[in-house]
């Protein structure tokens, strides 16, 4: 295993030990979204140059284009909650009531 493919692996690792872990804050967790999905998209564009493939593929861009939108979703949910709660504190939103 090189050191790029340790860098990636252990990137992903700790933020989803993060995401897993320190779930008290909306923003905490879409952070933690962010880097796994940053960290995805860097090992998914280093990939070809590593097999040495004669095409770059795109599912990099495809990968970036999700991000983008889960993350403008992940802000938008952000507001929303703390105009309707008060606060971004995860243990305020009881998803059972409408």
């Amino acid at each position: 295993m090189t050191t790029l493919h340790l860098s990636f692996y252990s990137a992903f690792t700790l933020s989803s030990l993060g995401l897993a872990f320190h779930r008290t804050h909306l923003v905490s967790a879409l952070l933690c979204l962010e880097s796994m999905m940053l960290s995805m998209y860097i090992a998914l564009s280093m990939w070809p140059i590593q097999t040495q493939a004669p095409s770059s593929t795109l599912l990099p861009i495809f990968m970036l284009t999700f991000s983008a939108c889960e993350a403008g979703t992940g802000l938008a949910l952000l507001v929303a909650s703390t105009r309707t709660h008060g606060s971004d504190h995860l243990h305020n939103f009881n998803l059972l009531q409408c």
